[in-house]
């Protein structure tokens, strides 16, 4: 009896009061929590952090040299089906966005080719008699080569 009334005293324990929660159900509590959290997590790798790193890889992308790329690109969809709409119209975005890099380089580079002809090649010519001209100062296999190149594309 004396060890119980000093198990009591030393945990400062009434024996007129409840308890609470047993240990179990404090357990059970913790554990539901903690799969709730885990699920929280899974839910955000999945709609934010994935998407995310694909924008972050899009923005940092450094494209290689330009290679001969045929006009018409077949897209091809993945055979995994993707239940969440958001992620995959911002895959589908990430996808437009790479081409759309793609078609500005070549239209940079397009116009830089034409910038150099009709800056450094072409040139006015006036004469005597009626309006002055253009003169396009090129050798002719230049010329076929570029005209050839222009057809390719």
């Amino acid at each position: 009896m004396d060890t119980m009334l000093d198990f009591f005293l030393y945990n400062e324990i009434s024996p007129k009061e409840t308890l609470g929660p047993n240990a179990r159900t404090l357990e059970a509590n913790i554990k539901k929590r903690i799969n709730a959290l885990v699920s929280i997590v899974k839910d955000i790798e999945k709609n934010q952090t994935k998407p995310t790193t694909a924008m972050l890889q899009l923005l940092f992308e450094k494209t290689p040299a330009k290679q001969k790329q045929p006009l018409l690109v077949e897209v091809k969809k993945s055979n995994k089906p993707v239940n969440d709409p958001f992620f995959a119209t911002s895959l589908e975005a990430i996808e437009l966005r790479k081409e759309k890099n793609a078609l500005k380089r070549d239209l940079r580079e397009t116009k830089q080719q034409f910038e150099d002809i009709l800056f450094s090649k072409i040139r006015i010519v006036k004469s005597s008699f009626g309006k002055p001209r253009l003169h396009l100062d090129m050798a002719l296999e230049d010329y076929e080569a570029l005209k050839e190149k222009i057809k390719n594309e």
